[in-house]
């Protein structure tokens, strides 16, 4: 269900009108159909591995969630430099909704990724390589999203913000570099080399379906709460003319 913010008084401007189109929902439905598929075969289809047994199913859900992540961390380092060069609302918007959503994200992959912790290793939690670069990961972006929670100019606010999110972002080649850097338990291989090619076909399927369905997913929330952002900030304005108004209304009145 869509939901149009027309405020009393305003006009037709640019920017989205409503916080649904034909298109995010062909997306949804599209994200919908895949996360049905990806359940299907991840847990019923999809055969238990020769050595990890059950535990290769939780590999469907941790692969697209950091995927997922990393793009959202990407889009918002982006979306910070074009801030910083072009200073408009949007730029500042689309960072922080993708920020939004990679935190979300994230904080799945190490859910997840503690469970297979606890599968492997026997414990849920280590102080290693990578299970620490990606706790500061996760905490500089919880971090990015506190710094707009505090009240202060939106200029201001932006800038700052823009700032934490290009440097937050230097972290994911840390991250993704560390079990090569630094010896620990994580295994070796990156999130793509995860797919490995001796996998059945279909294991094979069920993990390309379950990417495919993260990134249609994340594309959906992304686009869905850039436009809630926007209306908000558009709603908040109407608010204060309308309070600006009234104000010098009563002015003329005394």
């Amino acid at each position: 269900m869509t939901t149009a913010i027309t405020p009393p008084g305003s006009t037709e401007g640019p920017g989205p009108r409503s916080t649904g189109s034909r298109g995010t929902r062909v997306l949804g439905g599209l994200a919908l159909v895949g996360i049905v598929v990806s359940i299907v075969y991840g847990l019923f289809i999809s055969p238990a591995d020769a050595q990890l047994g059950d535990t290769i199913r939780i590999i469907y859900m941790h692969v697209p969630t950091v995927m997922a992540a990393y793009i959202a961390f990407i889009v918002t380092a982006v979306s910070s430099a074009m801030y910083l060069w072009k200073r408009t609302e949007f730029w500042d918007l689309l960072g922080a909704s993708a920020a939004e959503i990679g935190v979300l994200f994230f904080a799945v992959t190490i859910i997840d990724g503690a469970l297979w912790g606890k599968v492997t290793w026997g414990v849920f939690w280590r102080w290693e390589p990578r299970l620490t670069t990606s706790a500061v990961l996760l905490l500089m972006y919880i971090g990015y999203l506190a710094v707009r929670a505090i009240p202060a100019d939106p200029r201001t606010r932006a800038t700052r913000c823009a700032v934490i999110g290009l440097v937050a972002v230097v972290n994911i080649p840390i991250v993704h570099k560390a079990v090569d850097w630094w010896r620990g338990l994580h295994q070796g291989r990156t999130v793509l080399a995860t797919i490995d090619p001796d996998m059945s076909g279909t294991q094979l399927f069920a993990m390309y379906a379950a990417l495919a369905t993260g990134l249609l997913v994340f594309a959906w929330l992304l686009v869905h709460r850039f436009r809630v952002a926007y209306l908000t900030e558009r709603a908040a304005d109407v608010g204060l003319d309308d309070a600006i108004a009234e104000r010098r209304a009563e002015g003329v009145a005394q």
